[in-house]
């Protein structure tokens, strides 16, 4: 028998590649909005895995669908397709606006599909010419070459470049901007309606109408990221749904599987015609496995008492974020919609993001960032309601030592 191999945060340092700094305590066990870690000790989860966990943690519905399917089959590659993964695509067909979907593992991989179909579709119709796309500045696609490329944030192309070629940038929120740089060469305009790891700053109405406009003046697809927005995280099943403006493609993943990886491309029949056998493709995409835990996720989260849910305890969030803001007076602004909320410090906090977010795991709670002056709080969509309230407790005083590490 092998010996037991000791696992710890050190070990982190020697055998994985130096690109993430993982924090010390390292959990190995979930159950809805409470983790535990290595020594036992308890944390209420803000976290979600970064909007990933729409469920928390080892829902046992989800359990259940991926332990059922695991007895049954795992991967056929797309030779052949599966049962999961076409009841999936019908189901997201039939509750958005789309009639074809494209399955992949990642948000990056969903995006680059999205980009790459974006060119090939204006290739078929308009010619080489029409190559463009235009995203917005501290956007996030994802991290392979060319969704870095087209995200707005020079620093993850750094020691990477050349990028791909085709791509401007605009200011997000700034119709006039896009007016600016949008023209009959431009195939594609790509905007996140909630900016996530740009700080979580919504689009305004005004803003998704006036882009949807501008592309079919200019005969451009609009693609809309909703990796992060997407699965009800904003009470409604996706982003879009809220403002009343439907894109031509839409990009999920994060939440869609409820911690399992999947992610999905949808868009109409006119557009996906451009892809057609051998131009694009995935392994793994629609693996039977991910396809059957995605299902049971849209099953849940599309139920409107669960999306009423998402928006009932974002105002609980909200009311006891504001009531702690009333006395710390730490935040700026307190921004987002449902359960994606970002808490964007005041200027003699900026940059500091991260030592709040340190400060809250030593009192039991696990947050997030979005950037270095934004705290990002992203919990399960159904995490109750005592956990919000006992999580805002421990908050409050992470918030507080924050503060007082400054002053001493």
């Amino acid at each position: 028998m092998s010996e037991q191999l000791s696992v710890n945060r050190s070990l982190f340092d020697q055998v994985m590649v130096p690109n993430y700094a993982p924090g010390a305590m390292i959990p190995v066990r979930g159950k809805g909005s409470r983790v535990w870690d290595q020594d036992g000790r308890e944390y209420i989860d803000f976290a979600g895995g970064i909007a990933v966990n729409s469920l928390g943690h080892a829902h046992p519905e989800l359990v259940k669908a991926l332990t059922e399917q695991a007895n049954n089959l795992w991967h056929v590659s797309n030779v052949l397709t599966n049962e999961p993964a076409l009841r999936l695509a019908q189901k997201l067909c039939n509750l958005t606006f789309a009639d074809r979907v494209f399955f992949a593992n990642s948000g990056a991989e969903a995006n680059e599909a999205a980009f790459k179909l974006a060119r090939r579709y204006a290739w078929e119709h308009s010619g080489e010419e029409k190559n463009e796309i235009i995203a917005c500045y501290n956007s996030f696609h994802g991290r392979t070459l060319f969704t870095v490329s087209v995200g707005g944030q020079a620093k993850y192309t750094e020691g990477f470049r050349p990028a791909p070629g085709g791509i401007t940038h605009v200011e997000y929120n700034n119709l006039e901007a896009l007016k600016g740089a949008i023209s009959d060469k431009t195939c594609a305009v790509v905007v996140e309606p909630i900016q996530g790891e740009g700080g979580i700053v919504p689009a305004s109405q005004a803003y998704l109408e006036g882009v949807r406009a501008l592309c079919d003046q200019h005969n451009a697809l609009l693609v809309f990221d909703e990796i992060q927005t997407g699965v009800g995280r904003t009470g409604d099943l996706y982003a879009y749904m809220n403002y009343g403006v439907a894109p031509d493609i839409l990009t999920s993943a994060k939440g869609l599987g409820g911690g399992f990886p999947v992610a999905a491309m949808l868009t109409t029949e006119k557009v996906a015609a451009s892809f057609g056998v051998g131009t694009h493709g995935s392994t793994y995409g629609g693996n039977p496995l991910a396809c059957a835990v995605a299902e049971k996720v849209i099953d849940i989260v599309s139920d409107p008492a669960v999306l009423a849910a998402v928006k009932t305890k974002s105002a609980l969030f909200f009311s006891l974020l504001n009531e702690i803001n009333q006395e710390l007076n730490i935040f700026d602004e307190i921004r987002g919609r449902g359960l994606l909320i970002g808490c964007a410090l005041k200027e003699k906090w900026k940059g500091q993001a991260k030592d709040v977010l340190n400060a809250a795991i030593s009192e039991g709670l696990m947050v997030l960032v979005a950037g270095p002056d934004v705290v990002r709080l992203a919990p399960s969509l159904i995490i109750p309601d005592e956990d919000i309230k006992a999580g805002m407790v421990l908050f409050k005083k992470a918030l507080q030592a924050v503060i007082a590490a400054q002053k001493s």
